[in-house]
């Protein structure tokens, strides 16, 4: 692709837009956190709910963010990261309020969090991140962050035509508690990146076909969560394609291999708690005990915790005599249940 020949187009001012219609725009094109979810690294989304979301596809239903406040923080606290990169490098950072797209790859998208205009007066990408302080290690070093944010960055610089760009990460209360790294511009890797999201985009979104999944497994049975079809007992037994049979025996392997982990697991934990009763009953009303022995110390401790939660024999009760509290604020979910059988035919 032509080298420093282009200026990026502008697809929205953002400063007045609900977040409704902001997403709205956003499925217009591929952004840039949209890249880990095309490669199968996202901890978050599935490539096939990509799919759904660009093209306006509703889920059947809902499925509890439980991420929310992660993603939540990251956005208030934007602010916060830019001033202390600002402070750390005595560098400029300045907001556009604006989402862009490549010219010459339109589905390419960008609304970057800050710019930043470097020692030589250049214009850079500067991205705000958090985590918490059990990711930081995702930082060590001087140069190691998360690989996704590196996708993200690369494909932000090939739509805004820059050739460098810091990303900052804030995981705790301190400036000590925060790392950055600088990305000089790669076009082999830029290449490679916009090869992948015009393939997804013109093979799966122009032509409206459901991607195979890929990636973390657990992101995709969420996917399937929201949009699987809703179950019909009526429809009979599905037989399967014969091209599953590898697939089903090694499930029935693996779950195998499961029980007899889980069986010796059992063990295990039968183990701890003969030894646990044993010191418990000694302790008796002490909350900890220790035992010092040649070049060592050991403190056991037995604290009382509290915990709030509704016994299901006093939810029986809430229905009975408050019913409406009950519909209000308890929630009926209905899974489906996944087994695989094996059964011996003559």
């Amino acid at each position: 692709m032509p080298r420093g020949t282009y200026e990026p187009n502008v697809v929205v001012e953002t400063t007045n837009l609900t977040e409704e219609e902001w997403l709205q725009y956003r499925r217009g094109g591929i952004g840039g956190s949209d890249v880990s979810i095309i490669y199968g690294i996202s901890n978050f989304r599935s490539n096939r709910e990509l799919y759904y979301d660009k093209l306006g596809i509703k889920p059947l239903r809902e499925v509890e963010d439980e991420t929310w406040l992660q993603k939540k923080m990251g956005h208030v606290l934007e602010d916060l990261v830019a001033e202390v990169f600002s402070r750390k490098t005595g560098l400029k950072v300045f907001e556009v309020k604006k989402m862009f797209s490549h010219p010459l790859h339109p589905f390419m998208f960008a609304d970057v969090d800050r710019f930043v205009i470097d020692e030589d007066g250049r214009t850079g990408i500067m991205e705000c991140k958090t985590t918490n302080y059990q990711n930081k290690d995702a930082w060590e070093g001087d140069v190691k962050f998360p690989y996704q944010y590196e996708l993200q960055i690369r494909h932000y610089m090939a739509v805004m035509n820059l050739d460098f760009a810091y990303i900052a990460c804030l995981w705790g209360n301190s400036e000590n508690d925060f790392a950055y790294r600088k990305i000089v511009r790669d076009y082999d890797f830029e290449d490679a990146i916009i090869e992948e999201e015009q393939y997804f985009w013109e093979e799966y979104i122009e032509k409206q076909v459901e991607p195979e999944f890929i990636g973390k497994p657990d992101v995709s049975l969420k996917c399937l969560k929201m949009y699987l079809d809703n179950p019909d007992p009526s429809l009979g037994r599905m037989a399967l394609p014969v091209s599953f049979r590898s697939d089903i025996e090694r499930y029935i392997e693996l779950k195998n291999e499961k029980s007899r982990l889980d069986a010796d697991k059992k063990k295990i934990e039968d183990e701890l708690k003969r030894i646990s009763v044993l010191i418990m009953d000694k302790m008796g009303a002490f909350c900890e005990s220790e035992l010092s022995v040649t070049g060592k110390k050991f403190v056991v401790s037995f604290k009382p915790q509290k915990t709030e939660r509704i016994l299901s024999k006093e939810l029986e009760k809430l229905a009975i005599h408050h019913k409406d509290v009950y519909d209000e604020y308890v929630t009926v979910n209905e899974n489906r249940k996944f087994t695989v059988k094996e059964l011996i035919t003559a």
